[in-house]
């Protein structure tokens, strides 16, 4: 993790707002919920990343759950379900620290290579990131520092690839 913020370059991508369906931490991807209407104030519901029948693309852009400062919230603190959540959309190039899942009993260490990062992808259904299995169609996130046997699930400094 790198500073104490999801977002590291705010000036690359936009802030969003919608309501989280379950209770997640920052630092976790979702995407929009097509299957449900747009709440009163105009905000649509956010799901974890499921890839579904669009490959490894999810339904609209990937939303980055962010801490919510106005609430007093921290990068640590989960959101209730069914509550307004503060979200961002990142732009290739964007560095921000992502939600990496420990994968119990397997090889999960993110090893950093001479290009500049391992490549990650998102994990379907819980909308953590996770080194690349080779086997995707997409891989939009890089990891800019290593990670060796994490124990429990943990933010990890990254950059949008685009």
């Amino acid at each position: 993790m790198k500073g104490n913020r999801i977002i590291l370059t705010p000036d690359r991508g936009c802030r969003v707002e919608g309501i989280i369906d379950s209770a997640e931490k920052p630092g976790t991807i979702l995407q929009y919920d097509p299957g449900q209407a747009v709440d009163g104030g105009g905000r649509f519901h956010w799901v974890v990343f499921d890839r579904g029948a669009d490959g490894d693309h999810p339904a609209g852009p990937y939303v980055v759950l962010c801490e919510d400062f106005l609430q007093g919230k921290t990068v640590t603190d989960a959101y209730v379900a069914a509550t307004r959540a503060v979200g961002f959309v990142p732009w290739a190039g964007c560095e921000l620290n992502l939600l990496f899942k420990n994968v119990s009993g397997t090889a999960d260490d993110v090893v950093p290579d001479a290009v500049g990062g391992s490549l990650l992808i998102v994990d379907d259904g819980t909308g953590k990131v996770i080194v690349t299995t080779g086997t995707v169609e997409e891989e939009p996130f890089m990891a800019l520092e290593a990670l060796t046997d994490p124990t429990a699930d943990t933010l990890l400094w990254c950059v949008r690839c685009g």
